[in-house]
C-alpha cells in the first residue's frame, strides 16, 4: 500500500563551502553526511546530510546559482537563506546538541519554552546560526 501522506522530502541550502558545511552539519549537528565521497571525486553535484529517514539538507554550492533555471528568477534565491529550519530532536539528543555547540563556541540563543510547532508546545528550543548563515531552530517536546 502507497502512504500517500505529504512529507518534507528535501530543503536546499545555499553553502559557500560544501565540505566544509558538511563537517559542520555531521560534527556539530550530528546529522549523518551523504554523498560526500562522490562530491569530493566530483562525481556528485552537491553532498547533504540526512535529518532523518524521510528528509535530508541538500548542501548546494553558492556557485551553482547561475544554473538555476527551473523557474524564472530562480538564480537569485542565492544567499537569501530561508527564515530559519527547525530540527525537532529526542531530549538527549537535544542536550548533545547544546553540548556540540558549545564545544565548537557556536552562539546559542538563550532556550525558549512553550515555543508552538508542528507538534504542540515545544519544551524547549533554541536557535544557531551555521557557518554559511542559515538559522536552525533546534527543540524537544519531551
Amino acid at each position: 500500500m502507497t502512504d500517500n501522506t505529504p512529507r518534507l522530502d528535501h530543503v536546499v541550502l545555499w553553502v559557500r563551502d560544501p565540505l566544509a558545511a558538511a563537517d559542520f552539519y555531521e560534527k556539530a549537528v550530528g546529522l549523518e553526511t551523504l554523498r560526500l565521497t562522490e562530491f569530493a571525486a566530483g562525481e556528485a553535484p552537491f553532498p547533504s546530510v540526512r535529518v532523518n529517514d524521510e528528509t535530508i539538507l541538500d548542501l548546494m554550492p553558492l556557485t551553482f546559482a547561475e544554473r538555476m533555471t527551473m523557474l524564472p528568477g530562480a538564480a537569485d534565491s542565492a544567499g537569501h537563506p530561508v527564515n530559519h529550519v527547525c530540527l525537532s530532536l529526542p531530549r538527549g539528543d537535544f542536550d548533545a546538541l547544546l553540548s556540540r555547540l558549545a564545544e565548537r563556541s557556536v552562539p546559542v540563543s538563550d532556550l525558549s519554552y512553550d515555543s508552538f510547532g508542528a507538534r504542540g508546545k515545544a519544551t524547549r528550543s533554541f536557535y544557531f546560526r551555521a557557518p554559511d548563515g542559515n538559522i536552525f531552530e533546534a527543540r524537544h517536546y519531551d
